[in-house]
């Protein structure tokens, strides 16, 4: 056996191969009323009628008992952030500004943190336990998808206490 570096070649390091892969996400029964809630500037969810959290973005059963979630919750537009990152690194195409940041946010009433962006502050004010609320795009622009909220702000409240949010880090 000849491996590339007897031959005198250097070994192969990095091989360019450019792929297109083409995909349809198909929402369920609950992903699709999640979505129709963004359209309509608000946050749906489904609570669990066994251990009663609640899951948003919904996921059509919980997690934990295996059971469906059949009971819709409307969420808060308001919520904590459980953890976040300063995000430094451009990319092609982007429009946002860096740093910016990208956190997990426990909506009010909620047991499932999701990722959201979070604007209208300094990347260096952002803490865990900081108070946010959402903030949609016009009426006009709502659709069925994440873009309908445009980003997260602080509220101006007083951190939520660690212990209020340290089992969903």
């Amino acid at each position: 056996m000849t491996d590339a570096t007897s031959t005198g070649q250097e070994p192969v390091a990095i091989m360019e191969s450019p792929i297109h892969v083409d995909y349809r996400f198909t929402a369920g029964l609950a992903q699709s009323r999640f979505l129709k809630g963004l359209s309509q500037g608000r946050f749906l969810g489904q609570r669990c009628p066994r251990c009663h959290k609640v899951y948003v973005p919904p996921r059509g059963s919980c997690p934990t008992d295996g059971v469906p979630t059949t009971d819709e919750v409307e969420l808060s537009n308001q919520g904590t952030v459980t953890t976040y990152c300063v995000v430094n690194v451009p990319f092609q195409g982007q429009s946002i500004e860096i740093p910016y940041i990208c956190a997990q946010i426990l909506l009010d009433g909620a047991n499932l943190a999701f990722m959201g962006l979070i604007q209208e502050i300094a990347a260096d004010q952002v803490r865990m336990g900081m108070r946010v609320e959402a903030v949609w795009v016009p009426p006009e622009e709502l659709g069925p998808t994440m873009a309908s909220v445009r980003h997260f702000r602080p509220t101006g409240e007083p951190d939520a206490d660690y212990e209020s949010f340290k089992e969903y880090l």
